[in-house]
C-alpha cells in the first residue's frame, strides 16, 4: 500500500498506530552502562537492569554513557518523558565521539508548558559542526507510555526512526563534500538537563522549580554495533542495520510524517542561508 499526497489523514494515523508493536531485544543497564554524572540521581530501578531513571533538580541533572564505543551501530532505547510543566528541560539519547572536533547524532526532547507538546529535536554533528537540525511535534504524549526510539548509522546513511517509523534520513553525500561521520568511534549517552534559556519558546518559558525533581524513565536500551577497541572495530556478523536503506514504503511513510509532523527544516530556512541552503538539501 502506497500514501499519495491526497492521503486521509486517518490512513497516516493507521500506519502510525500500526508501528506502536515494535519489538526491543533489551540489553541490561547493569552491565551496558555506567551513570556517570548526576551524584545518584539516575538509578537503575530493577533487578534485572531493563528500566533506569534520570532525575533532575535545581541542583544538578543526570546521565548515563555506554561502556563500549562503537564505529556504526543500531542504537534503541523506549523513554517515557517527564510529565506536566516540563519547560526548560531536555532530555536526551544521542550518540558522541570525544574531542573538540567530535561527531554526535542526536535525539533531544526539548519541555514544554502543561498542555503543549515537546519538541523532537534532531541533529547531525560532523567533526565538530552541526546546523542540521530537524523538529518534530510527536503524534502521540510522550509522557503517558513508553515509546520506542531508535539511531541506525551506517556508512551510507543515519536514519532516526521513532516506533519503527522513519522520521528523518541523513545520507552520506561526502561526494559532494559534506561530512559525514565515518571514522570517530562513538559512546552512547543519555541525560536529563535544564536549558531554560533555550529549550522552550527560545527561552521564553522558564523552569519551575515547584515541580521538581523532573524524572524521565529508560526501558528495554539495546546497541548492535561495531565495537571499537584497541584501535580496530569489531562488527557483528549479517548485521542487516549495516547497509540498511529506505524502501519505497518508508519513504512514503517518513514523508507522510515529515509533511505532517515536522515543525523545522533547516534546509527549508532561506532566511539562515540567504546564500541558499547547503549542497545535501538539493
Amino acid at each position: 500500500m502506497k500514501l499519495s499526497c491526497g492521503t486521509s489523514f486517518a490512513l497516516l494515523v493507521l500506519f502510525l498506530f500500526a508501528a506502536q508493536s515494535v519489538h526491543v531485544y533489551a540489553g541490561s543497564f547493569h552491565k551496558d552502562v555506567q551513570i556517570h554524572w548526576g551524584d545518584g540521581r539516575g538509578k537503575v530501578r530493577d533487578r534485572d537492569g531493563k528500566l533506569l531513571s534520570l532525575s533532575l533538580d535545581k541542583s544538578s541533572g543526570s546521565g548515563f554513557q555506554s561502556h563500549q564505543e562503537f564505529l556504526y551501530g543500531k542504537a534503541e532505547v523506549q523513554m517515557k518523558l517527564v510529565p506536566g510543566n516540563s519547560a526548560g528541560t531536555v532530555t536526551t539519547f544521542y550518540l558522541k565521539s570525544p574531542g573538540t572536533t567530535w561527531d554526535e547524532i542526536d535525539f533531544e526532547f526539548l519541555g514544554n508548558i502543561s498542555g503543549h507538546p515537546y519538541t523532537l529535536h534532531t541533529n547531525v554533528y560532523t567533526k565538530g559542526s552541526g546546523d542540521k537540525e530537524q523538529q518534530f511535534h510527536l503524534w502521540f504524549d510522550p509522557t503517558v507510555n513508553f515509546h520506542t526510539y531508535c539511531i541506525t548509522w551506517n556508512p551510507q546513511r543515519i536514519i532516526f526512526t521513532v516506533d519503527g517509523i522513519p522520521i528523518r534520513e541523513f545520507k552520506n553525500s561526502q561526494s559532494i563534500g559534506v561530512p559525514f561521520p565515518t571514522s570517530q568511534p562513538m559512546r552512547l549517552y543519555a541525560s536529563l538537563w535544564e536549558a531554560e534559556h533555550w529549550a522552550t519558546r527560545g527561552g521564553l518559558e522558564k523552569t519551575d522549580w515547584s515541580k521538581a525533581p523532573f524524572t524521565a524513565f529508560y526501558r528495554n536500551y539495546n546497541v548492535d554495533g561495531c565495537v571499537w577497541a584497541n584501535g580496530k572495530s569489531s562488527c557483528p556478523a549479517n548485521s542487516p542495520w549495516f547497509t540498511q536503506q529506505l524502501d519505497s514504503n518508508s519513504q512514503t511513510r517518513m514523508k507522510a510524517v515529515q509533511s505532517k509532523y515536522m515543525v523545522y527544516n533547516y534546509c527549508a530556512d532561506k532566511n539562515r542561508f540567504p546564500r541558499g541552503v547547503p549542497a545535501e538539501c538539493s
